[in-house]
């Protein structure tokens, strides 16, 4: 199996650690328009099987011949080179995956080429991080072991172990997702009804062991594909977890346009985004640096098993890890499109098109495998 990974960032230099894991992969090349960046990144992973290269996914061209050889593509870039990559992949009928992107519906954009894909004998499949990603599994998994779903709530948050004034809150990805997250709207299904709800509202406690009570409220992007896939539910809803306190610190920098990506102030007769100050001024102060995270997660599914009302409920708290100096966003993550990738090269999803990760990815294989990489999630049936 020989696997691409593109961007040679935190997640892409997890991900090929990962790859090398398995014996089944002979070749993994770590790409990034920064060739330098990316031989740092394979560097101390010290095996013949890796290598760096460059890549410029802005050049649809090139970024397709140099896809061509690979049996699996990995897109660990930004979200904006989603559908840029996804179409090079479906060109060549390459399998690949990315880590997902509601901005601006890139998502929504890649889900119509469905038939492309299949038609190039390949498979595509879109937002495989944490949230989305491990949570559109889970749900997907939870849901298919009731005879009838009718509600899904789901509660995701990566913090740090050791919280830090004033937001007690560290990034562990972009702080421009970070923005995003909380200014957008946050799409909800509600008496069975899809609608908007604001985000950083409807703050409620959440307490996970030796967590709490911490905070949760609503961010845009985190139902993902969810509430298409499961639109026949009553309820669905997303909710960030934080430490207490945080959205109401948060909320009024959103309510004066400072995290809006197109509000502009003239300062002196210069016109200035407050956005870019913004991330400025909040870039140092959020850096994780060396620091430990913790990422939570809580999925549950409810519904009708065998006449009954019943409920799967699955949960995680996964803690950085210090011998490999490898973060817990980035390992729930890395972990995630990576095992995924491998099942798509080693044919253990084997269907073509372009599919959810909620509609393809098997749920108890993911948890075993995420088991194997200690990563526990728990199983709760009532």
């Amino acid at each position: 199996m020989k696997v691409a990974v593109l961007g040679a960032g935190l997640m892409g230099k997890e991900v090929a650690r990962d790859l090398l894991r398995n014996k089944a992969v002979s070749k993994v090349v770590l790409a990034d328009i920064d060739e330098q960046k990316a031989a740092a990144a394979v560097a101390p992973l010290q095996d013949k099987r890796i290598a760096a290269a460059f890549v410029n996914a802005g050049d649809e061209k090139k970024l397709t011949a140099f896809i061509q050889p690979f049996d699996v593509v990995v897109n660990a870039l930004f979200y904006t080179f989603n559908e840029a990559v996804a179409k090079a992949a479906i060109a060549t009928g390459v399998h690949a995956c990315d880590l997902g992107g509601h901005i601006g519906s890139a998502t929504d954009r890649i889900l119509q080429w469905k038939e492309k894909a299949k038609s190039s004998g390949m498979t595509y499949i879109p937002d495989l991080g944490v949230a989305p990603g491990m949570i559109n599994i889970l749900a997907g998994y939870g849901a298919g072991q009731l005879d009838e779903v009718k509600n899904i709530y789901l509660r995701v948050g990566g913090i740090p172990l050791h919280p830090e004034p004033p937001f007690e809150y560290n990034h562990v990805f972009s702080i421009e997702g970070v923005f995003d997250h909380y200014t957008d709207p946050s799409l909800v299904i509600r008496s069975g009804q899809k609608q908007y709800v604001e985000s950083l509202s409807e703050v409620e406690a959440v307490y996970f062991d030796g967590f709490g009570p911490l905070e949760a409220f609503h961010t845009s992007g985190g139902t993902s594909t969810l509430p298409h896939t499961f639109s026949h539910v009553e309820n669905l809803d997303y909710k960030t977890i934080r430490y207490p306190g945080h959205a109401m610190k948060f909320k009024p920098l959103v309510d004066l346009k400072m995290t809006s990506r197109d509000f502009e102030v003239d300062v002196n007769g210069q016109k200035i985004k407050p956005r870019d100050v913004l991330r400025e001024v909040l870039a140092p102060a959020f850096a994780l640096k060396d620091k430990e995270d913790v990422v939570l997660l809580r999925v549950r599914t409810e519904g009708i098993k065998d006449g009954k009302s019943a409920s799967f409920e699955y949960e995680m708290i996964t803690k950085k890890d210090n011998t490999l100096n490898v973060t817990a966003m980035a390992r729930s993550t890395a972990y995630t499109i990576s095992i995924v990738a491998q099942m798509m090269g080693s044919g253990v999803i084997n269907k073509r098109g372009i599919f959810c990760p909620e509609e393809i990815v098997p749920g108890r294989e993911y948890i075993q495998e995420m088991a194997a990489r200690s990563v526990m999630i728990k199983e709760k049936v009532h």
